[in-house]
């Protein structure tokens, strides 16, 4: 029935498209002759007609929706039609919002956007678990949520389903193998480095109060883009076309998801933020299409870069440039022997660039703030970090030592918890799912898998509002559920690239804390959950200089 009624109105929408398309068209010949009045006043009455029609269809998929997820709890709205239309606020009021809803209803409740989109809320392990673990051939992106960043990121990994999904995943996930990432830590590193001589600099001007955001956000385009496509674009010192197109595309998704009428192609595409959209997308497309068409046409003359040399005679041929995400991506094939076109690569490297900036920086920033604010785990920290790092000639971390700073790591995967990047996930399945109590999720509802209410569960979290490491002390970890800390999502549609991001997180708050002593800013600190978690104007802490440790 689900199927029926969203198919019809796909037909509709379509059909008022290409009707608004043809009035606008007439309006511009308009002319006394009657002729052309008459039919303006026969398109005016179908358009009426198929509105009328969508209307009926939208009304009757919402009383339907509504009758099914009886099972659940329904929080108090304004009216059956209007449902809790506006009450999901993505301001510090509504993350608060959240904190009351996880309260009082503990593991779930149903929502309702109107009568255009019916949701269950899920913040609970038990209760998100079945539906994470769901076999990716169930399981749809919905278009509410990540529609909006199709026109961006193309048919890509994040967006995909069905055996198209499993494909791209099995191509992909060799880019985000071990020894793949050893390579991007020497980046991780490097871009460190360039963002801490900034603060030094800045610091000696007497400017030691900074926004965490702007200067972290930087620096994680920074690695991304040498770590995608090996090009070094000086991001952190001077402004580029194609970061601020970035930037911009994010934006623009944010404000259309909080417009209703917006989420209507044939309108936003017509509206001056539909047009600045296309403009930034032809931007980023551009740039990444001129990439890879250049080094395909490289590999075809110069062959495979180091990371797919084999060695021979014991001896590995050093002097080939180390293969970036592009390379790997070009070279990747399936069990048929054939690889990615052109634009799928294009799509993949234009997620990677979305998806790896932005939470990575969030996390980061979270974490210098929360330790900020507690000066012994950042002293602990720090000592950790230079113990670590004693008697050495650089500062640089190599992969292997990731894994001897266990309490910095602590500290990173609370923070994680306590102020994750991503609020939360969201899901259509194609069948009915059952979750515990017997609930049934009918299929097409939308799954909104909250990663903050459940990181901030007190049946999950003793005050989760307290930051505390020893929460991810091994032996108090033992008995949690594996669904408790979900910052990455789970299941087979979790983020790929975790490794990645979790590797960037330590070697950058590992540098920054033996480099730097954090301390608040003087501001109120306001959480602002957009695309990711961010801090109303900005996430301002006090840097001061440390000396380098002595031996």
């Amino acid at each position: 029935m689900t199927e029926v009624i969203e198919s019809r109105m796909a037909v509709i929408d379509a059909v008022l498209d290409r009707l608004l398309d043809g009035l606008l068209g007439l309006g511009r010949l308009l002319s006394p002759l009657c002729s052309l009045f008459v039919l303006l006043q026969l398109s005016a009455l179908v358009v009426l007609l198929l509105l009328s029609l969508r209307v009926v269809c939208l009304l009757w998929s919402h009383a339907q929706f509504t009758r099914r997820l009886r099972c659940f709890s329904k929080p108090p709205t304004q009216n059956w039609l209007m449902g809790h239309l506006g009450e999901m606020r993505s301001t510090e009021e509504g993350l608060q919002a959240v904190d009351q809803l996880v309260r009082t209803y503990s593991h779930s409740c149903s929502w309702f956007l109107g009568p255009f989109y019916s949701l269950v809320r899920l913040f609970h392990p038990d209760y998100i678990k079945p539906l994470l673990l769901a076999p990716a051939s169930i399981t749809v992106k919905d278009e509410l949520f990540y529609g909006f960043l199709r026109p961006w990121l193309g048919q890509s990994l994040l967006l995909s389903n069905g055996e198209d999904w499993s494909r791209r995943r099995r191509l992909l996930t060799p880019a985000f193998h071990f020894d793949i990432l050893k390579n991007y830590v020497k980046i991780f590193n490097h871009s460190s480095d360039i963002m801490h001589s900034k603060w030094r600099r800045l610091v000696a001007e007497g400017e030691s109060r900074q926004d965490m955001f702007n200067h972290i956000s930087l620096m994680t385009l920074d690695s991304l883009l040498r770590c995608t496509f090996s090009y070094n674009s000086n991001c952190q010192e001077s402004s580029s076309e194609y970061i601020a197109a970035i930037f911009e595309l994010s934006t623009l998704v944010i404000e259309r998801r909080g417009r209703i009428l917006h989420h209507w192609d044939c309108l936003y595409w017509r509206s001056p933020e539909g047009q600045r959209f296309k403009q930034a997308c032809s931007v980023v497309h551009g740039f990444t299409r001129t990439v890879v068409q250049e080094r395909r046409a490289q590999l075809l003359h110069r062959g495979e870069p180091e990371s797919h040399t084999d060695t021979t005679g014991g001896e590995e041929k050093k002097k080939k440039r180390v293969a970036d995400f592009i390379d790997l991506l070009l070279l990747s094939k399936d069990e048929d022997g054939h690889g990615l076109t052109d634009e799928e690569i294009k799509a993949e490297a234009d997620t990677f660039m979305f998806g790896g900036h932005d939470t990575t920086a969030s996390g980061i920033s979270w974490v210098l703030y929360n330790l900020s604010q507690h000066q012994d785990y950042q002293d602990r920290c720090r000592a950790e970090v230079n113990d670590l790092l004693q008697d050495r000639k650089t500062d640089d971390l190599d992969w292997e030592d990731l894994s001897s700073l266990p309490f910095t790591t602590m500290c990173i995967k609370e923070s994680l918890r306590l102020h994750s990047p991503v609020s939360a996930v969201t899901r259509r399945y194609t069948k009915d799912m059952t979750v515990p109590g017997g609930r049934v999720i009918p299929q097409g509802s939308i799954c909104l898998v909250s990663i903050y209410g459940t990181h901030h569960n007190p049946e999950i979290w003793p005050d989760p509002d307290v930051y505390n490491p020893m929460r991810f002390d091994p032996e108090n970890s033992k008995d949690r559920s594996s669904h408790a800390f979900i910052p990455f999502s789970s299941g087979p549609r979790n983020c790929i690239g975790q490794k990645f991001a979790m590797a960037e997180l330590r070697v950058v708050v590992a540098l920054t804390l033996r480099r730097f002593r954090l301390t608040p800013g003087g501001v109120e600190v306001r959480r602002l959950p957009q695309l990711v978690l961010r801090a109303e104007g900005g996430l301002w802490l006090t840097l001061e200089t440390l000396d380098a440790p002595q031996d």
